[in-house]
């Protein structure tokens, strides 16, 4: 049966042996510790129960077990306290503390000594605490020479150490297996594009068009698109047709690590065409070069810093690709560098000679090997015999006038 603390009916021993003699198992329920202990403690005071003769004391230690629900030693424990002090309370729970070895003034030692050498391991540390006492005498490290290379650790993790000595470290890239970290190796052969990516400008958080500037490197074929996004989604058609706008077969592809390249879908792309791929060496801004001066010299050139809408990128890509690109590789003439070994060893570059695209790649020996299937050396003439050069060039800026008239115009 459960009752709740009220019992102020027994007030006599004999009413408590009856309770005793009749009643089953009784217990106090919803009450905490401490109301179980003050009810313990006032029914030690309404019976007097250090006056009680011995065998009273057994009926009110029968009664307050059978009551409280105790244990006999928890019921014997609290009268001992009760004979002890007067009063039935929960005893404060103490928790077992080890005598501080290190002081406040060892920890910030600590730190002195980690800032001064630059934060060296904790074997290293604890050989020069070590060191600082036996070996110099400086009686401040005595207990700090005893100290072990756990407990160094530990002291480096305590706020009051951070306080003295608090050392960050660069966050360490994940490093990500796609496409090989060297600068690629054409040996003389096209097919070997450099690519990157040009944004065509934020306006009130909104992002504008990219272009996808991919140049061979030995011919400086230069093939421009356009495209909305460089998500999944947008980028991978996108970079199939740029792959075949150029008529000689793609080798190796190589780009900085953006992550627009260096993904899983491109590489499945590439791994697809049978592209080597590669990427930019840390430190080496030279890698990509080519494509980069390519940026500011022919897609800032002609489209310049402004924002253009993403949804404009169709119309930007379609003027690419029946404008722009056949102009540069036709009829615009580029640098084509030639490297001098100076008598001290020094290699210079010169530029004694400037060629179209279409030039250099018609002028290499078997250049016909490396043409695409499909795709020969004379249909290529024929169709960079269609225009000359300034009436390439005029009406590539006519369409760019149509083109900027159109995307810049509000909507």
């Amino acid at each position: 049966m459960n009752i709740s603390m009220d019992d102020s009916e027994a007030t006599s021993l004999e009413q408590v042996r009856a309770f005793l003699l009749g009643s089953g198992d009784v217990r106090f329920t919803g009450q905490s510790r401490g109301e179980v202990y003050g009810w313990v403690e006032r029914t030690l005071i309404r019976f007097q129960y250090g006056a009680l003769g011995k065998r009273d004391k057994g009926v009110v230690r029968r009664y307050l077990a059978r009551m409280s629900g105790l244990s006999r030693a928890q019921v014997t424990r609290l009268i001992a306290s009760y004979a002890v002090s007067g009063k039935v309370k929960a005893a404060a729970y103490r928790r077992r503390r080890f005598a501080a070895r290190y002081s406040k003034t060892d920890v910030e030692l600590l730190a002195y000594v980690d800032r001064s050498h630059g934060n060296l391991s904790g074997p290293a540390t604890r050989r020069i605490l070590e060191r600082e006492y036996h070996e110099y005498g400086q009686a401040a490290f005595e207990r700090l020479s005893q100290i072990s290379v756990a407990q160094i650790y530990r002291f480096r993790s305590s706020e009051a150490y951070r306080k003295r000595n608090t050392s960050y470290q660069p966050t360490r890239p994940t490093p990500i297996p796609i496409g090989e970290r060297r600068k690629p190796r054409p040996d003389g052969r096209p097919g070997y594009l450099r690519i990157d990516t040009v944004h065509q400008g934020d306006r009130d958080g909104v992002k504008g068009v990219y272009h996808i500037n991919a140049v061979d490197e030995v011919t400086q074929w230069e093939i421009v698109a356009a495209t909305p996004q460089i998500s999944e989604r947008w980028l991978i058609p996108v970079l199939e047709q740029l792959l075949e706008q150029f008529p000689f077969t793609v080798r190796g592809f190589h780009s900085d690590n953006g992550s627009e390249f260096i993904n899983y879908t491109v590489a499945r792309l590439l791994e697809k065409l049978l592209i080597e791929q590669t990427k930019s060496r840390a430190h080496r801004t030279g890698d990509n070069g080519l494509v980069e001066s390519k940026n500011g010299a022919v897609v800032r050139k002609h489209l310049g810093f402004g924002h253009i809408e993403a949804r404009h990128a169709e119309a930007v890509d379609q003027f690419h690709r029946q404008f722009l690109n056949p102009y540069l590789n036709f009829h615009r003439p580029c640098a084509v560098a030639k490297i001098v070994e100076e008598p001290n060893g020094k290699r210079r570059r010169t530029y004694p000679r400037w060629a179209t695209p279409f030039e250099i790649l018609s002028q290499m020996p078997g250049c016909e090997s490396y043409l695409k299937p499909g795709v020969s050396l004379d249909s290529l003439r024929e169709f960079a015999q269609q225009q000359t050069d300034t009436e390439a060039a005029i009406a590539m800026q006519q369409a760019k006038r149509r083109l900027l008239a159109r995307v810049k115009r509000p909507a």
